[in-house]
C-alpha cells in the first residue's frame, strides 16, 4: 500500500508514532477536516493538534507530487528507450525533487546547445578521450576528428566541441550538482545594485543599491524587499559564491591528472561554472530563498489574521456605529444587539460644515432612541476628531465609546457580499455597519472580507499567492471552528467556513432557517437539502444553538457522544443539566468506567471541561483602551513622551503601534524588550495595549520611532 511508505517518511520527519500518522492521513483521505480531527478523533491521532495534521496533510501532498513527477520521468525514459534497471532504480529511490531532477537532466529533452551541437559533429569520443585525461598530445589527436562536411574546420574547433560537451557533461553529473548546491546553500552571498539611472525613481529601496549579505542569513523581508524592487526594474539582484571554492570542488570530482588534458578539463569546468552550472543552481537558491521567505512572511500574516480574528468581542449590544469623514461629513447608523441595521443618516461636525451642535444633538437622540450601549467610531480619517466630539457629549445613559481599526472595511462595503446583504445602501452606509459589527463580533464581520485586504501581512502581495490563500484559509477555518458559530444568528459566510459545509451547504442553511425558522436541535440539521450523514459528523460538534431544549446542543460537545453523557447522568441519577449546573455531581464520575471502543480519557476529559463551562467562548474578556487624550496628529509628539498605544501589525523586523495620530509607529525589533529578540510574536501579540516612547520623529517622511524597553517606558516615580 503506498500510503505505507509516505507514513513512515512523514512519521519518522515529524516524530510521530506511525500508526497515528496513519490514521489521520486516512482520516484526512475521507474527507474530515483539520478542526473535526483535531477536536473529535485525539484518540486516533495521539492528540495531534492543528498544526501537526496540517503538517501531515502538507507533507502527503508534497510526498504524491513527487511521486508524481517520478512517475512522469520514468514514462519519458522508457520512452527514449534509455531506461536501464540502475537508471530506474536510481529515479525510483530519490528522495527529493531536486535529486530527481538532477538525475533526469541529462535526458531531459532540451533545445539545441552547444554540446548537442558538438555530438552531431562527431565530437563525443574526443571529449571521452580528453576526460580520461590519459594523453598529453591533444592537439595531435584532435586533427583526427576534422570533418569539414560536419563543419569541423579546424583542430581548434575539434577541441572547443569537446570542451562544450565536456562543460555539459560537469554541469549534468549528479554528484557535481549536489556538491555545488551545498556549496550555493551554505555559502552563498545575495547581493542587489540599482539598475543604471534608476536612482531616483527607486529611492524606497536606496538601501539595497549596494547591497550584500549571506544569503542564508538573510531575513524574510529584505529577501521579499530585494525582489521586489527586483520585479519592479530598479534593483538587480545575484546570488553566488566563491568562484574559486567552486572550481576546487569540480576539479577534485573531475581532474584527473597534469597534462595537456586536464588543463582542457579545467578549463571546461571554467565554463561550465560560468555559461551553465552556476546559472542553473543560483536559479535553483533564487526560488528556494524565495520559497523561504514565502513561507515566512505567510507564517507572520498567518500569525496577526488569527489574532485579530480571535480578538475579544463586545458581545451583543446596541450599537451606534460611525465612519469618519471631513467634507463628505460622518455616515452614521445604528445596529440593533443582532447586528441588524435600524437607522442610518449622515452628519457633518468637521470643516468645512463645522455643524457641531447639530451634530451633537442628532448622536444624542439616537442614543436614546435606540437604546445604544456602545459607540465605535472607525479610526482612518477624522477618527480621533470624531472620538473626541462623542466622547465630550454628557449622554443620559451609559454608552461606551470606542476606536475600531476599520482595516478593509472599504473592501467589504465594495464586495458583492455586501450588496447582496444591503442592496439599497451605498458603500457608505455599508461601511459604517462593518465597523459596528466589527467591535460587536470580529470573528463574524472579518470572515467577510478578503483576508489579505485586513492589512495585517508583510509583503503579502509579493509571496506565493496560491501558498498565502490556504494559508490564510486554513487560519480563518481554526478560528471560526474553535471559537464555534451560533447556527440560527451567523451569516452564510461564516457558516461557509465551519468544518464540513461550504458555500452550498451554508447556502441551504440560509434557506432552511428563512423558510422554517430557528433550527431547535442538531438533529433538525439533517433536513437541510444536501446534509448528510459526512457533513453531520464533521460540523455538527461546531454549530451551537443557544436555545437548545437539549443543554447539550448549546456546547461543543459533539452529539455522537451524546450517549455517553447520558449514561453518566444516569449512573449519578441526575439529568444532564443538573450534571452542567453542579460541580459536586461532576466531581463523582469515574472517567475510566465510560471508556469504549472509539472513545478514550482525552475526549472525556474534554467532555468534562464543556459540561463546567458549556459553549463558553475560547476568547479574551473585552478590554477598553483610550489613547493619551492631548495627542491627536503626529505634530503633537516629541521626542520622550510616554504615550498609550495599541498593536496594529507585527512584522519578522517589529511592530506597529497605533498612537491615534492617523499614522503608525515602528518598535524596531531591537526595541521589543530589554532582552533580545528573535520573534516579536514572543513578547507581543495583534491588538495588545502596550506603553512606548518616542525616540524618533521624522515628519518629511511620516515616520515614527519607538521603543517599549522598560528604562524608557516605565512609570516615572
Amino acid at each position: 500500500m503506498i500510503n505505507e511508505k509516505y507514513t513512515q517518511i512523514i512519521a519518522g520527519e515529524l516524530k510521530q508514532s506511525a500508526g497515528f500518522v496513519q490514521n489521520t492521513i486516512n482520516l484526512l483521505e475521507s474527507g474530515a477536516t483539520i478542526p473535526f480531527i483535531a477536536r473529535y478523533r485525539k484518540e486516533m491521532t495521539g492528540s495531534m493538534d492543528e498544526v501537526v495534521i496540517a503538517q501531515v496533510r502538507d507533507r502527503l501532498a508534497q510526498l504524491k507530487e513527487l511521486d508524481a513527477r517520478r512517475a512522469a520521468i520514468l514514462k519519458s525514459l522508457q520512452e527514449q528507450e534509455k531506461l536501464t534497471p540502475e537508471l530506474e532504480s536510481a529515479v525510483t529511490n530519490a528522495a527529493t525533487m531536486a535529486e530527481l531532477e538532477d538525475i533526469y537532466l541529462p535526458y531531459k529533452p532540451k533545445r539545441k546547445t552547444r554540446a548537442s551541437i558538438a555530438r552531431e559533429k562527431g565530437l563525443e569520443p574526443l571529449a571521452t578521450l580528453i576526460l580520461s585525461q590519459r594523453y598529453d598530445d591533444i592537439e595531435f589527436r584532435a586533427g583526427s576528428f576534422i570533418d569539414q562536411e560536419k563543419g569541423v574546420n579546424s583542430v581548434e574547433e575539434a577541441i572547443q566541441g569537446a570542451s562544450d560537451i565536456i562543460a555539459e557533461k560537469v554541469n549534468e553529473d549528479i554528484y557535481a550538482r549536489k556538491r555545488i548546491r551545498a556549496l550555493f546553500q551554505k555559502e552563498s552571498s545575495v547581493s542587489a545594485k540599482v539598475v543604471k539611472g534608476k536612482d531616483q525613481d527607486g529611492i524606497n529601496f536606496q538601501m539595497y543599491f549596494e547591497y550584500h549579505e549571506p544569503l542564508h542569513r538573510a531575513p524574510s523581508h529584505r529577501l521579499l524587499a530585494m525582489f521586489r524592487g527586483e520585479n519592479e526594474g530598479f534593483l538587480r539582484i545575484s546570488v553566488a559564491v566563491e568562484e574559486e571554492t567552486a572550481h576546487e570542488i569540480l576539479e577534485r570530482i573531475f581532474v584527473k591528472g597534469n597534462n595537456a588534458s586536464a588543463v582542457l578539463v579545467k578549463s571546461a569546468i571554467a565554463d561550465s561554472c560560468k555559461r551553465l552550472l552556476f546559472p542553473s543552481i543560483e536559479t535553483e537558491m533564487r526560488q528556494w530563498a524565495k520559497e523561504k521567505a514565502d513561507a515566512e512572511a505567510i507564517r507572520v500574516f498567518a500569525e496577526n489574521m488569527r489574532q485579530l480574528l480571535l480578538a475579544p468581542p463586545l458581545g451583543q449590544k446596541n450599537v451606534l456605529a460611525i465612519d469618519p469623514g471631513f467634507r463628505t461629513g460622518c455616515k452614521i447608523v445604528c445596529l440593533d444587539r443582532q447586528g441588524k441595521l435600524v437607522h442610518n443618516e449622515t452628519i457633518y461636525p468637521h470643516p468645512p460644515q463645522n455643524e457641531v451642535k447639530e451634530a451633537i444633538h442628532k448622536i444624542k437622540s439616537l442614543v436614546n432612541a435606540y437604546k445604544i450601549e456602545a459607540i465605535a467610531i472607525g479610526n482612518g480619517t477624522a477618527g480621533r476628531e470624531t472620538e473626541r466630539l462623542v466622547k465630550s457629549i454628557p449622554f443620559d445613559r451609559d454608552v461606551i465609546a470606542l476606536a475600531v481599526n476599520e482595516s478593509g472595511a472599504s473592501v467589504y462595503s465594495a464586495s458583492a457580499v455586501a450588496r447582496k446583504e444591503f442592496p439599497d445602501y451605498d458603500i457608505t452606509v455599508r461601511g459604517s455597519v462593518s465597523i459596528g459589527r466589527r467591535l460587536m463580533d470580529p470573528l463574524a464581520e472579518l470572515v467577510k472580507i478578503e483576508p489579505k485586504s485586513i492589512g495585517v501581512g508583510q509583503y503579502q502581495h509579493d509571496v506565493d499567492q496560491t501558498a498565502l490563500m490556504k494559508s490564510l484559509e486554513d487560519t480563518v477555518v481554526s478560528c471560526v471552528n474553535k471559537v464555534g458559530v451560533e447556527v440560527n444568528t451567523a451569516s452564510e459566510e461564516l457558516l461557509t467556513y465551519v468544518s464540513g459545509l461550504g458555500p452550498a451547504l451554508a447556502k441551504n442553511i440560509i434557506s432552511y432557517r428563512n423558510e422554517h425558522g430557528p433550527f431547535k436541535s442538531r438533529s433538525e440539521f439533517k433536513k437541510v437539502t444536501r446534509f448528510g450523514d459526512k457533513a453531520f459528523e464533521q460540523a455538527a460538534g461546531f454549530l451551537r444553538i443557544r436555545d437548545a431544549k437539549n443543554p447539550l446542543d448549546r456546547s461543543s460537545v459533539h452529539p455522537e457522544s451524546y450517549p455517553v453523557v447520558d449514561r453518566m447522568a444516569k449512573r449519578l441519577s441526575c439529568t444532564v443539566d443538573d450534571l452542567i449546573g453542579k460541580a459536586e455531581l461532576r466531581s463523582q464520575i469515574k472517567l475510566d468506567e465510560f471508556t469504549g471502543e472509539k472513545i478514550g480519557m482525552p475526549t472525556l476529559h474534554d467532555i468534562m471541561q464543556e459540561l463546567a463551562k458549556p459553549g463558553r467562548d475560547p476568547r479574551q474578556q473585552f478590554e477598553m483602551f483610550e489613547f493619551d487624550k492631548h495627542i491627536h496628529a503626529i505634530g503633537d509628539l516629541r521626542v520622550g513622551m510616554k504615550l498609550p498605544g495599541i498593536i496594529t501589525n507585527i512584522t519578522n523586523f517589529g511592530v506597529f503601534v497605533d498612537l491615534g495620530v492617523h499614522q503608525d509607529g515602528l518598535v524596531h525589533i531591537s526595541q521589543l524588550a530589554d532582552r533580545f529578540v528573535k520573534d516579536p510574536n514572543d513578547v507581543v501579540k495583534l491588538n495588545q495595549k502596550v506603553m512606548v516612547e518616542v525616540l524618533e520623529i521624522d515628519m518629511d517622511r511620516k515616520r515614527i520611532q519607538l521603543t517599549m524597553k522598560t528604562q524608557h517606558t516605565k512609570p516615572e516615580v
